[in-house]
Formats: structure tokens, sequence, C-alpha cells
């Protein structure tokens, strides 16, 4: 694998940086009643799952999680309807996630859905949030608040209000790379923390003027070969899905524990081996929904949790679980602005589904734009730009939409994107991008030279 390429770039100074030389993973449980119910009334798919929520369902999931990992946290994501139901299963597992806050660290806080900000307008997502902030610290006590939202899709409104109005500055408010699956999609931003714009939350911050306070975070670490796809043809090994990484149900659910186990490790590894490398750290982050272990069965899912933790902690035995909250907030600390972040990211394919071991997927992310190449390595072919979004273009998201008339696609693409929906997304070679692109390119990341 390569060196450093972003060696050159501006590196923080004096500074106490809390995450340089640490790995962390980030885990949210998402309690909830039916599936993507964005509020109480906004229920888009009519599956009764409150069954499905048992004490003894969520207390295996979590002990799963505490095998070799003692010292393990996680945040507990409530929707709505389940932090204010009164059934006794609702009941027990949230004083069960009280629990596990004071014996563990855990955070507790409130998971809209996935997709508040295609259905809900902003104001209403703005109320409720802070409608659910008041519920947790009721049933909490002691005033608490969790640092983190984890908000699915948050426009750039919903972060400045929880920024402004509730000094929570950190959220889980993209889904990396997510086109045309579950009925809509956000692909364009960086896929570890920034801080986003005023225009759009997919877009880091160019200065003061359009700067939001609020450390964005993704939710599901993905393998990067995949995620080139647009949607999913199905989750076996003959079709592809562009959400494969380390989520479980397009891992151990879809392919087994055998092959999901090798996918979740082999996306792992892009971030804890030549990421940590490349970046000086590493962080991979899940969400898992409680409802999957009777679903799929509590053994199957059990298991699997098992066997991601003990062997992420074995392989890597620094590792640290914690919070969303807890690791937004080292991130914010480390990095105050989005000047001092680069990111870059290499992967050759696992070889497993559409993860093709000859390609090699190369990826740069900073405050300018975010840029990727590909080549076939064994073939040694030319590298080919997929993937040019520049965040110093303006942008805009789209107007407030409402359950009747949803707004589905809140995309960031401009020069090429790595889906190759647009004619303009044909991949070509550095040498024949647009000449101001190019030269954009160039004078952030000089080393790309000789690849021209």
């Amino acid at each position: 694998m390569m060196g450093n390429p972003l060696a050159a770039l501006p590196q923080i100074g004096a500074r106490v940086n809390k995450v340089r030389g640490q790995r962390f993973v980030t885990l949210c449980i998402m309690i909830r009643t039916t599936p993507w119910e964005v509020s109480r009334d906004v229920k888009l798919l009519d599956r009764d799952e409150s069954a499905w929520h048992t004490l003894e369902g969520v207390r295996a999931l979590r002990e799963a999680f505490a095998t070799d990992n003692p010292d393990g946290k996680l945040t507990w994501g409530f929707t709505l309807n389940s932090l204010d139901d009164k059934r006794t299963n609702y009941q027990q597992i949230r004083a069960y996630a009280v629990e596990c806050h004071h014996r563990f660290g855990d955070e507790i806080s409130y998971f809209p859905g996935y997709f508040p900000a295609m259905y809900l307008p902003r104001e209403r997502i703005n109320r409720e949030m802070t409608e659910a902030l008041q519920i947790i610290t009721a049933f909490v006590g002691n005033g608490y608040r969790p640092q983190a939202i984890m908000g699915g899709f948050l426009s750039a409104n919903n972060l400045q209000y929880l920024a402004e109005k509730e000094n929570i500055h950190v959220a889980h408010a993209v889904i990396w790379s997510q086109h045309a699956i579950d009925g809509g999609g956000a692909d364009g931003s960086p896929s570890y923390p920034f801080y986003p714009s005023t225009e759009h939350f997919c877009k880091p911050a160019q200065g003061p003027s359009d700067f939001i306070d609020c450390a964005n975070l993704d939710g599901w670490t993905m393998d990067f070969i995949c995620a080139r796809r647009s949607g999913a043809l199905d989750h076996k090994l003959t079709g592809y899905n562009s959400r494969r990484g380390v989520g479980p149900i397009e891992t151990y659910l879809g392919w087994g524990l055998d092959l999901g186990h090798r996918e979740v490790m082999h996306t792992q590894a892009l971030h804890f081996d030549e990421g940590f490398a490349r970046n000086g750290y590493g962080w991979v982050t899940n969400i898992w929904e409680a409802q999957l272990v009777y679903e799929f069965g509590l053994d199957l899912v059990c298991s699997a949790m098992r066997m991601w933790v003990t062997d992420t902690k074995k392989r890597w035995p620094d590792t640290r679980f914690v919070t969303f909250g807890e690791y937004g907030t080292l991130w914010r600390e480390a990095y105050p602005s989005n000047h001092d972040w680069n990111y870059s990211f290499l992967e050759r394919g696992s070889g497993l589904g559409d993860s093709y071991n000859n390609l090699e997927i190369e990826w740069f992310m900073n405050r300018n734009f975010r840029l990727a190449l590909l080549r076939d390595w064994q073939s040694d072919t030319p590298r080919q730009v997929i993937d040019l979004t520049r965040y110093d273009l303006a942008a805009q998201e789209p107007a407030d939409p409402s359950p009747e008339h949803p707004h589905k696609n809140w995309d960031l693409m401009n020069r090429i994107n790595q889906k190759q929906l647009r004619p303009q997304d044909t991949p070509r070679p550095l040498r024949a991008l647009d000449p101001n692109d190019l030269a954009f390119v160039l004078a952030t990341l000089p080393q790309l030279r000789p690849y021209v």
C-alpha cells in the first residue's frame, strides 16, 4: 500500500489531539415501534414491531456487545413513539437503557427514524427534537442530556438549531454514499466527521460565514468499492448492494456469519490499518436495529455481535468503543475547523460479492473537495476519476417537504459523482478533467501530479 499522501498538507500545531493515535468504534442500538417512523404519526412502512422489542432481546444484545469489551459504551437511539410508549416492554427497555447509562456510560439519545429531512418540515423536526430531549431528561433524571442526536438525514437548518438552540454539537446527520436505498438518498459528503455548511448538510463549511458548529457524523462505515453503486440488486453473492460494509443486515444476515464477518473485518481494516497510517487515527461507525433480534433470531444476531466485537478487540486491542457523543466531542476538540482535517483512504476489494478484488479505490476528502480514483491494480490500468465533488461551489437543499409531498433526493452532486447516473459522470483520467478542476485539485494535492 502507499505511504501517507497527505503528509505535505497542513497539520495541527501544538494543540492536544485526543483523536490521533486512536481507533474508535461508535455503535447505536435503535429502538422503534415500526420501520422508518420519522414522527409519531408519520410511519413509512406499515409493520408493527412493538412485540419484537423486549427487555430480554435488548439485554442479550447489550451483553453480547460487552463480551471481551467490558469498558465499551454505546448509544441508545429511541424514536418518539418508543420514548413515550406506555406499554410494559418499552418502559422496561427505557429503564434498562438508564441502567446501562449509569453502569457503563452509555448514551441515551433521540433517533427520528432515518429520513426526517425527506418527509418533515424543518421547523417540525426542530420542535420534535426539543420535545424528545425533554422526555429523555425526564426519565433519565439529574438533568441528563445526550451529547449527540441520532438523526439519519438532518438538514443544515436542523443542525444549526441543535448547535444554537439546544447546545448540542454532534449529530449523526448523514448516511454516507446512500442513494436509491430505502426510497431516497444524499450522496456527496465526506465519510468522516466535518462541520457542515449552512447551504447543505453534505457540504463542509467553507469559512466563518457558513459554519455550523455541529460535527456531522456518518452512521455506517461502508466498503468503498461497493458504495460506488446506486441502490441494491439483492443481498446475494450474485448481486450487488451499495450499502455493504459493517452493517449487520447486508453482511451477517445477508451472507451468514462466516462470509458476513469476513466482509465486516475487511471494511474495518480499511480504517484501522491503511486508514490509520494515512490519517493518524481510525473510526468505524455502525447502527443495529433492536428488532433484528426477533426478525432474524436472538442466537444469530447475538452471535454476530459477539463475533464482531471480540474479533475487533483481538485484532486491534486498543480499539475504543465509545458513544457517538463522546467521539464527536473528542473530534471537535481536536479539529475546531474544516481547515484542520484531510482524509485519505485506499481499498483493494475483498473479493466478496461486488467488492471486486481486482479493483483499487483511493479517496481524498478535505474542505475543498472529495476525489475518488479507481483502477484495476492487477492489470495495472491507469487511475480513473470516478468522483469529484467540489465544495467551493454553491449548494442548495430542497425546500421543506411534507409527508404527502416528500423530497427524497438530497444529493450533493456537481462535477463527477461515483454513482455514474448522469452523462457527465463517465470516469476519466485526471488529465482529462476540466483544466480549472484539475488545477483546483492539484493546488491541494500536488502529489497527484505524477498521475496526470
